[in-house]
């Protein structure tokens, strides 16, 4: 299992060189505008390939007290750093509707009343036939100071021969979104008892 433990470090090096610089490759998630009422919501219809891979097991906060994070939360959620347009697209829809669905407040880019800032992070590694997604989210509060970390990986099962960011399905980004979402109302839950 050596070239597993060197394919999983090199994964969480990249991911923390990429939390470290910047990239042109950035998607303000206010771009992304909300569906059409009547709209069946982003990631409704089946995947033509399931996302696999290493979405750590999300613990659910009660509904008490996720209702009453949601009261507090005004979440601001920053550019996303590493992944394209059309891979940060299906992520951040979701990542908008998720937090929607658990009563969070979405705060725009311009908005002063955010009580809490999401950063991410993502890369890409292609080995055989798969590509694994490297993501590290960071919490700010809104003077800058780091308060919670999420991270993990996502394999998606790559094509006629893609590799990187073009293997990567829609449904590999829209997994990622529900375990953030999921990991940080959890957190933020367990914050107010």
């Amino acid at each position: 299992m050596p070239s597993r433990s060197l394919a999983t470090t090199a994964a969480l090096l990249a991911a923390l060189t990429l939390a470290a610089c910047n990239s042109s490759s950035v998607l303000e998630p206010s771009a992304i505008a909300p569906p059409p009422p009547g709209t069946p919501a982003a990631g409704t219809a089946p995947a033509a390939e399931p996302a696999t891979g290493t979405v750590p097991p999300t613990p659910r906060a009660s509904s008490a007290a996720t209702a009453a994070v949601a009261a507090r939360t005004r979440l601001q959620i920053a550019p996303i750093v590493g992944a394209p347009v059309e891979a940060a697209a299906p992520l951040t829809e979701r990542l908008n509707q998720r937090a929607r669905e658990n009563g969070i407040t979405l705060a725009g880019s311009a908005d002063q009343t955010a009580t809490h800032v999401l950063k991410g992070y993502f890369s890409t590694m292609t080995e055989g036939k798969e590509t694994t997604v490297v993501y590290v989210w960071d919490v700010y509060d809104p003077s800058g100071n780091r308060l919670h970390r999420i991270n993990g990986q996502v394999k998606s099962a790559s094509a006629n021969a893609t590799e990187g960011w073009a293997a990567v399905t829609p449904e590999a980004m829209r997994s990622i979104a529900d375990s953030t979402v999921d990991q940080l109302t959890a957190w933020l839950a367990g914050r107010t008892g």
